[in-house]
């Protein structure tokens, strides 16, 4: 029997959702509990307050993904941003395994039929693949910050997450099996 395309987004969905956030723990990793509270500049995040936002966004969204709007009345997004500078690295992963844990725990529940509901984000409808779509691509902006900054900070210490600067004909040679 073959796959349906719903059943191939949502297995494709949870896929990127894992390779997301295992590459934000892998940057998360290489920095020291000291620079987790660091940011650029005024205007910008630190880890911390990246940590802690896309942490609340993601149980806010998939809590009762279904059934209730996706801004929680008991989130304060702003807070978020403000992160006290003697919160833990455990009190932060905490937070972002909650997070996480709820986006995965929901799409695993979801099924091909879900795809066309309707659900609320602030008050305004979307249907199930635009709420994900929304989701994903937050995430993804955010991981992205997480690693240029974690990258900044680790410094020459920094083990590439990806394919190592000059490092591309010989990736290519393995992924295609030339000798």
């Amino acid at each position: 029997m073959s796959e349906t395309a719903a059943s191939l987004y949502l297995r494709e969905v949870a896929a990127r959702a894992h390779s997301l956030k295992d590459l934000a723990d892998k940057a998360l990793a290489q920095v020291r509990d000291e620079d987790l509270t660091v940011a650029l500049d005024p205007e910008s995040n630190s880890l911390a307050a990246l940590i802690l936002h896309l942490g609340g966004n993601l149980r806010s969204r998939w809590t009762d993904f279904l059934t209730t709007d996706g801004e929680k009345p008991d989130r304060n997004r702003d807070a978020e941003f403000e992160p006290d500078a003697s919160v833990s690295r455990a009190a932060l992963l905490t937070r972002w395994e909650d997070g996480w844990n709820s986006l995965f725990a929901t799409l695993s529940t979801l099924s091909e039929e879900d795809l066309t509901r309707t659900i609320t984000i602030r008050a305004e409808p979307h249907n199930v693949v635009q709420a994900i779509e929304r989701s994903l691509t937050h995430a993804a902006y955010h991981v992205g910050q997480i690693v240029f900054l974690a990258k900044h900070l680790a410094g020459e210490g920094w083990k590439t997450l990806s394919v190592p600067r000059g490092g591309t004909r010989a990736f290519n040679e393995k992924m295609f099996g030339k000798k």
